[in-house]
Order: C-alpha cells, then sequence, then structure tokens
C-alpha cells in the first residue's frame, strides 16, 4: 500500500495526473487518452460492475443539484471530460427542453460510443482537450466534470478553464472520488487498491488502467486542498458534499 501513499504537503503541490511512464504534462495526457481508448468497450459495464451501480446513484444527485439552474430557459451546459456520456445524461433529464447540453471530451472512442447511447436525443458531443477548450469567454451556464478532472495534466489549468467559459454568475460542479476515513475507509482502501484493479484488468483485457484508477485518486488533492485550489482560481462559494460515506463528492464554485 506504501505505492500509493503520497505526503500530503507534497500532494497539495502536485500539478496533476502522472500515469506510470510520463515525464512530462504533455505525456500524462497522452497515457491517460490512450488508457481510456483501450478500455472505452467496457467502459460502462466496468463502471457499473466495479461501483456495485452505484455511480448511478452519483449521476442523477449531482444533476439533481443542479435542477434549478438547468430548468430555467435557454440554459447552456458544458459537461467535461464527458466519456461515454453517463452524467449528460443525468443532466438531460433535469433539464428544461430548450437548455443546450454539450459533452467534451479528447477520448475519440469514448465519444463514439456516448453518440451511438444519445441517438434521438438533443445531447451534443466534441472531441477536445479540458486545458484548451475551442469555446470563448462566457459561455456556459454550468460546466460539470464527472471523474474526469482527476485525469488532467494540470489540475489548476482545468479550473481556470472552467472559470474561463463560465458567464458571470455561473456555476461548476466537479464529482470526483475521495478517500472515506474509518473502519469503511479501511475495507474500501482494500477493494479499490486490490481488488478493483484485478477484477478490472480481467473483464477489460487491459492491463494499465485499473491499476493508475487508484494511484490517480491517491495523488488527487483532498477536500481541503482542492477547495483552497478553488478559491485560488477564482471561485466563490466553493463547497465539497460528500457522497456514500466520502467514496466520492461534489464540489461546487460560482464565477
Amino acid at each position: 500500500m506504501a505505492h500509493y501513499v503520497v505526503n500530503q504537503s507534497r500532494k497539495n503541490a502536485i500539478g496533476g495526473a502522472s500515469p506510470k511512464g510520463a515525464d512530462s504534462p504533455d505525456a500524462a495526457a497522452r497515457a491517460v487518452r490512450e488508457m481510456f481508448t483501450s478500455i472505452a468497450p467496457r467502459y460502462d459495464l466496468l463502471n457499473h460492475l466495479l461501483s456495485f451501480n452505484v455511480d448511478r446513484l452519483w449521476w442523477r444527485r449531482a444533476a439533481r443539484t443542479f435542477a434549478s439552474l438547468l430548468k430555467r430557459a435557454d440554459s447552456r451546459v458544458l459537461d467535461l471530460c464527458c466519456g461515454t456520456g453517463d452524467l449528460a445524461f443525468a443532466l438531460r433529464r433535469q433539464a428544461n427542453a430548450s437548455a443546450s447540453i454539450l459533452g467534451a471530451d479528447f477520448s475519440h472512442a469514448m465519444l463514439r460510443r456516448a453518440a451511438k447511447k444519445s441517438r434521438g436525443t438533443t445531447l451534443c458531443w466534441i472531441e477536445a482537450d479540458a486545458l484548451r477548450l475551442p469555446f470563448p469567454d462566457g459561455q456556459f451556464d454550468l460546466v460539470t466534470s464527472a471523474f474526469g478532472l482527476r485525469n488532467l495534466a494540470d489540475y489548476d489549468a482545468g479550473l481556470d478553464e472552467i472559470l474561463r467559459v463560465l458567464k458571470a454568475g455561473g456555476e461548476c460542479g466537479i464529482l470526483d472520488f475521495g478517500e472515506p476515513g474509518g473502519r469503511f475507509g479501511t475495507l474500501y482502501r482494500f477493494y479499490f487498491r486490490h481488488v478493483l484493479p484485478k477484477v478490472g484488468t480481467l473483464i477489460s483485457g487491459v492491463k494499465g488502467p485499473y491499476s493508475y484508477l487508484p494511484a490517480s485518486v491517491e495523488r488527487f488533492p483532498d477536500p481541503t486542498q482542492m477547495l483552497e485550489r478553488m478559491r485560488a482560481a477564482g471561485f466563490r462559494g466553493a463547497s465539497w458534499t460528500p457522497y456514500t460515506f466520502g467514496i466520492a463528492g461534489l464540489y461546487r464554485g460560482k464565477k
């Protein structure tokens, strides 16, 4: 387990994701894209299986948090690092019929699956890098990201880019993993570090991505540090709401 332990002071200074073998931000971004491309065919199955379907509850709960904003006429929403679109679908179910919901991801394979799942809906998808979004300033009322910010090569640059594309008064919602405490946390960490990687590798047939997952969660700032980063980026009213004993949680902030 020592392989995953990161000193807390170092954790606050860490710039972003660093998959094994990546020696630069660009290399880290390429490695993350390749990992998600490799597991795209079994991504949805494994998400639901490995979370015991609790991930579906997380999507719905996060979407309900922004229900009042989503029900506004002509609200514009961007779901970053959207993967195969699960959060975007949950947002759509809460939204006004005139709302525009756009999912963005830099994995073409993930977006192809999202597009297939969304046939017959008004959801739209774009292939884009979350650190270099192809949008002018102040375009969106809401920007969300589920389990994606943790995979960016630069966490702070990701927050800056979210803030840039939000309208004044717009909100962000970042859903990501946490590390629960107590006895439950001990059991969870054993499952997350030792059982989940083996099952994920067995079912996906790809070695690497499901070992990277627990390491990336260990590396990611804890809630106190993440809220500090959000405030430093310029978000006001930054908050964190734990889900399922702190296994995951929703960060919120306003421009």
